[in-house]
């Protein structure tokens, strides 16, 4: 075996003793990636997609081992690919970035942008659960309340973490577009970088991981193969803020197209515009389009790298500088969300790939 055989064999071992040290006691599985120059250079894959039953941790009779083509929910990772589509019809001249979103949705509030949707200074609140607000109301009604929800702070910032305001702007895509936002992300980003299990509302059951346990939901044991967020499950499982669901080569993929300059699907210019700091106050960390960079919560010692995470435990960090795309997939909801110590599994991962580069392996 060569010296370079060894050294990334040598990686990839310690990547999995990370995810095995944290399984199950973070997450009941978890899938890691690392790539320089878009070549993977460990892989790791621990745990269980199913590993509980119900809320009091008792263990599944079937409980199949997570590899690497298993497919999680990204949960707010999802952003990503409704930003994309945007910027996407930006290019074509179908809306503008600092165009009143009123000029596609009539009767929002004249202030609110595009721009101001993608980074979380639009002034709308956190989150809305439309499901409790009308539970007996389907997605289309629920969707035109959500687009309703009054603007709570000054727009323009400072930033307020909103995913009404990636509802609205997964609505404004469609509107802009013409299709079904699932439609749009499809033909505009998956189709053209051939990621075919990356989508909303999988099919390939036997390979998604599980997360919560929501007895409310119809479906026996944990929620399986459907949205884990309860908002975007009420919208139909399609959502500008949550619901794709993705393997980690998938989500490599993705992220390389966006390290590398967005072709097939972005131009280079929209990509710049996208990573750029767009100047917002109020936030840990500084804010593109869609993404965050810098983020202390994801990109560990990779200063500089933007991304983004998701609630379900899920994480993609793109380090265009350093060359390094890193994905971490987890169900650390599962069976129950709060769980400590995903947050740290995050930045260790991002931390192998930095140690890589500084050993030259």
């Amino acid at each position: 075996m060569s010296s370079e055989t060894d050294a990334g064999a040598g990686m990839a071992g310690r990547l999995e003793a990370l995810l095995r040290a944290a399984v199950p006691r973070v997450c009941p599985a978890a899938v890691a990636l690392i790539a320089v120059d878009g070549s993977v250079v460990a892989s790791a894959a621990a745990g269980e997609l199913v590993r509980y039953a119900d809320a009091e941790g008792t263990l599944a009779e079937d409980r199949p081992p997570a590899d690497r083509d298993s497919i999680f929910d990204l949960a707010s990772i999802s952003k990503l690919f409704t930003t994309a589509v945007l910027l996407s019809l930006a290019e074509e001249g179908r809306l503008g970035l600092d165009e009143p979103v009123a000029s596609w949705i009539p009767g929002r509030d004249p202030r609110l942008t595009p721009r101001h949707l993608l980074t979380h200074t639009a002034g709308l609140p956190a989150t809305r659960r439309i499901d409790l607000e009308l539970p007996d109301a389907g997605p289309a009604e629920r969707m035109a309340e959500m687009l309703d929800t009054p603007i709570v702070h000054p727009v323009g910032g400072p930033y307020l973490y909103s995913d009404v305001g990636m509802v609205m702007a997964g609505r404004l895509a469609e509107v802009a577009g013409g299709a079904p936002l699932e439609v749009l992300v499809r033909s505009r980003v998956t189709d053209r970088l051939g990621l075919a299990d990356t989508g909303y509302r999988p099919e390939a059951l036997p390979r998604v991981a599980a997360t919560e346990w929501k007895p409310e939901r119809a479906g026996p044991g944990c929620v399986r193969g459907e949205v884990h967020d309860e908002t975007a499950y009420a919208l139909g499982g399609v959502a500008g803020h949550a619901g794709v669901f993705a393997t980690a080569g998938d989500l490599l993929a993705f992220g390389e197209a966006l390290r590398t300059g967005g072709g097939p699907v972005l131009h280079p210019s929209s990509v710049a515009e996208m990573v750029r700091d767009q100047g917002v106050e109020g936030a840990a960390f500084r804010h593109g389009l869609g993404v965050r960079i810098g983020d202390p919560g994801i990109v560990g010692p990779l200063e500089g790298a933007f991304g983004h995470s998701g609630f379900t435990g899920t994480s993609l960090v793109v380090d265009p500088v350093r060359r390094l795309t890193v994905v971490l997939l987890t169900n650390a909801v599962h069976p129950v969300r709060g769980r400590d110590g995903i947050r740290d599994l995050r930045c260790a991962v991002a931390g192998e790939a930095l140690t890589h580069l500084n050993n030259g392996e």
